[in-house]
């Protein structure tokens, strides 16, 4: 069972559990984002120029939804005191500002003598997936977590 500083113990993840984050994307995100990591491309900060472009408009920073996984492994599955080691993405979709994106993180593998934990992740907006990708984390057995 998770703790609040805590997540999930090696011992309590199995294959198929699943949890999730949901944020709706806003123009501040973007505008923080691309302040945050520089990443200032057009595409993402200037509707003129994106218009132009593949996406019809503005999109989100891919990294961001990849943030939006991170938010579900560290405070969720496995949780607080996971160490995230490891992550492939996909980017399917285009993501705009107004677009709910539902980040789901879901238990593929787990090695206990390694402590490292294998998830699905994937994010969609609606029914339609955006984002594909697997992670890769490091969890702590309950005898080392003190609980």
């Amino acid at each position: 069972m998770p703790h609040e500083l805590h997540g999930y113990c090696l011992e309590d993840l199995e294959p198929g559990m699943s949890d999730a984050y949901a944020r709706t994307v806003t123009e501040a995100d973007l505008v923080l984002f691309a302040g945050l990591s520089g990443d200032n491309n057009p595409l993402h900060i200037n509707e003129e120029f994106a218009s132009t472009t593949f996406a019809k408009g503005r999109i989100a920073h891919g990294i961001f939804l990849g943030g939006l996984i991170s938010c579900v492994l560290g405070t969720r599955l496995p949780g607080p005191g996971a160490i995230y080691l490891d992550q492939q993405l996909s980017f399917r979709a285009p993501v705009r500002i107004g677009d709910t994106v539902r980040a789901v993180a879901t238990v593929k593998g787990v090695d206990r003598a390694s402590k490292r934990v294998t998830l699905d992740t994937t994010c969609y907006v609606r029914n339609r997936v955006v984002v594909t990708g697997e992670a890769e984390v490091l969890v702590t057995p309950r005898e080392e977590s003190g609980g």
